[in-house]
């Protein structure tokens, strides 16, 4: 037999060959939770399809990618046929960390929205939609993502209702939104976090946006399981100050930035961007010791090296000897549900669905993020990072920057250096930074 060593046809079989088996993987984690055949069968046939080259993952274009006459069977995984998304939910949630999990895993808390027209579809409202980057009339939805050095995919989701829709029984009726107290979004998160911690989930920090880092109720929950954590809040945030750090007293994070003098500033990356390492100025400010031995509060503060106006704040939840260096890359690690979202919007039509009930979106959200999980464990397969895509939202913010190859994430078609900043010490960074990520 002769080989050509020069020939790349085995390995490429190889990697077709594990995605196919991955896949697989996927559509029978699906068919656990489903007990008729048909409705087997077309389930199946609706996530290979979000995971497939289709254009919009719609019910008539997963209809005709699966060779269907008609969009009936894939409508009916949605609406009709009996499965229980939650607990799909569930195994996603053990899949991914089983591929993906690591002692430094992150999870990350964050929000997307999804443009609609009219008032029908549940938890739709005139309210901020970030992938507008306005108020706009939208649905939004609160996720968990689970993020390693091995890749990061979603794991949980959560419709929020807005208060309006408390008024009108009616209207949450017709839209099968159930009948339960009104949850704030940092509620919600605060909902999956400790799902995904009740089940055994092991992260090393939970890490958030201002939307849900300034809920101190979220905060003190994440304290009572010893939970670390890195959280933003917004400038007017007081936080308590305590001995030995400072005397008993409320400050607001905005003070306690301006006491630091310009030596006490580093400038660290908090991870890759698109344009290389995110070089930012980074500030620490002990404010109290902690209820658990050896822990305490800080603030983290954040410093663009060019516009130093542009300041953000952290409060921190952490070991008292946990180094700088590890709380400013966990704060970067919020970068992955952005880089999650556009992918799952791009790739798995996130935001295709043309569905109106409280079912229809948990469903079909649960499948795309099963999807993109997929995704994820094929870039491990093939030790390749992520791979850029081509969004199709219109949104700005879920636009991925294009790629010339064609398929997701090593799936067929078929199937920091620290240094010193603020005087003579300050280290320049070798590129612009890029965007902003804690």
């Amino acid at each position: 037999m002769v080989v050509d060593h020069g020939c790349s046809c085995l390995g490429e079989a190889r990697v077709v060959e594990a995605a196919a088996h991955i896949v697989d993987d996927a559509v029978g984690l699906l068919r656990r939770r489903i007990r008729r055949p048909e409705a087997q069968r077309h389930a199946a046939d609706y996530l290979r399809g979000l995971i497939a080259e289709v254009e919009r993952k719609n019910g008539w274009q997963l209809a005709e990618h699966a060779g269907y006459a008609h969009p009936r069977g894939m409508q009916r995984v949605l609406a009709r046929y009996a499965w229980d998304a939650d607990a799909v939910r569930d195994d996603l949630r053990t899949d991914v960390v089983a591929a993906l999990g690591d002692p430094d895993a992150v999870l990350v808390l964050d929000e997307t929205g999804f443009p609609k027209q009219g008032a029908h579809s549940a938890g739709v409202a005139r309210q901020y939609c970030g992938t507008l980057g306005k108020i706009a009339n939208c649905q939004v939805g609160v996720f968990l993502g689970y993020a390693s050095p091995r890749g990061h995919a979603g794991i949980d989701r959560a419709l929020f209702v807005p208060r309006e829709w408390e008024a009108d029984p009616r209207r949450c009726q017709a839209a099968g939104v159930p009948a339960m107290p009104h949850r704030t979004k940092p509620q919600l998160g605060l909902e999956l976090l400790e799902r995904a911690l009740d089940a055994g989930v092991v992260a090393a920090w939970v890490v958030a946006d201002e939307v849900y880092g300034s809920d101190g109720r979220l905060r003190r929950a994440l304290e009572a399981r010893d939970q670390a954590y890195v959280l933003a809040v917004r400038s007017n945030e007081m936080p308590s100050t305590w001995p030995p750090y400072g005397p008993p007293a409320q400050s607001a994070v905005t003070a306690l930035a301006a006491t630091l003098p310009p030596d006490a500033w580093q400038r660290l990356s908090c991870g890759e961007g698109s344009q290389g390492p995110r070089w930012y100025d980074w500030g620490w400010v002990p404010l109290r010791p902690a209820l658990r031995e050896g822990w305490l509060h800080a603030l983290l503060i954040r410093r663009h090296p060019a516009r130093p106006t542009e300041v953000a704040y952290s409060l921190v939840y952490a070991p008292r000897d946990r180094p700088l260096g590890a709380i400013v890359r966990a704060a970067g690690t919020r970068w992955t549900i952005e880089a999650m979202f556009k992918l799952a919007k791009g790739q798995v039509g996130l935001d295709h669905y043309e569905v109106r009930s409280w079912q229809g979106w948990h469903r079909h959200i649960t499948l795309a993020l099963l999807a993109l999980a997929v995704l994820a464990r094929g870039a491990v397969k093939k030790g390749a990072s992520p791979a850029p895509c081509t969004s199709r939202s219109p949104s700005p913010n879920s636009d991925a920057c294009s790629s010339g190859w064609p398929g997701p994430w090593g799936i067929p078609p078929s199937a920091s250096a620290p240094g010193r900043a603020g005087g003579g010490a300050t280290r320049k960074p070798p590129k612009p930074p890029t965007a902003v990520a804690a």
